[in-house]
C-alpha cells in the first residue's frame, strides 16, 4: 500500500468514528432524515423513575369528513432497523380505500373525525425508553399521535380455585 492509500483509509475510518460519536450524543442523527414519500415523526420521551412500568401507545391516523359509519384506514406498520446502529424505527404504508360499516346514515350527518389505522397490540404498544426517540416515517397527510400508559405499583395475586 502506498502512503496516499493508507492516509485515505485512516481518514475514512476517522470520519466514520466521528459520525458514530455524534450520533451517540444525539441518537436522532443515526436515523434517516427522510424516506422516499414519507415524513419523519419523532417522539422524545422524558426520563421517569420507573420506565419499565410504562408503555407508549401509537395512534396513527388522519382527520376526515365521515358519516355515522365506523371507519378505519387500510395499511401497515412495519418495524425496520437502522443499519449499523440497531435502533428500531417504524414505517407506515397507507393503502387506498377505507374499512367501513354499512349502516344507513341520516342525510347531512357527516362530521370530522380522526380515522385510525388498526394495529395489533404488539404493534400499538411500544416499550417506554427515554434514551432513544421513537421514530415513525409516514405519508405527509398522516398524523402520529401517542399516549403513555402506566401500570399501578400494586401487584395482586390471583386466587387459586
Amino acid at each position: 500500500m502506498n502512503r496516499a492509500m493508507i492516509a485515505r483509509w485512516v481518514l475514512t475510518g476517522l470520519s466514520g468514528f466521528f459520525a458514530m460519536s455524534a450520533s451517540a450524543n444525539d441518537p436522532i442523527q443515526a436515523y434517516p432524515s427522510t424516506l422516499p414519500g414519507l415524513h419523519r415523526h419523532v417522539i422524545q420521551l422524558p426520563a421517569t423513575a420507573n420506565e419499565q412500568d410504562q408503555q407508549v401507545e401509537l395512534i396513527i391516523g388522519k382527520e376526515e369528513q365521515v358519516d355515522c359509519n365506523a371507519r378505519s384506514l387500510l395499511g401497515t406498520l412495519t418495524t425496520e432497523t437502522v443499519k449499523g446502529w440497531g435502533y428500531d424505527y417504524y414505517q407506515v404504508a397507507i393503502k387506498p380505500g377505507r374499512l367501513s360499516t354499512k349502516m344507513a346514515c341520516l342525510p347531512n350527518s357527516t362530521k370530522k373525525r380522526f380515522i385510525t389505522l388498526p394495529l395489533n397490540t404488539a404493534q400499538r404498544f411500544i416499550r417506554y425508553n427515554s434514551k432513544l426517540p421513537i421514530v415513525v416515517y409516514a405519508p405527509q397527510d398522516i398524523a402520529i399521535n401517542y399516549r403513555v400508559w402506566q401500570a399501578k405499583s400494586a401487584v395482586m395475586t390471583a386466587e387459586q380455585k
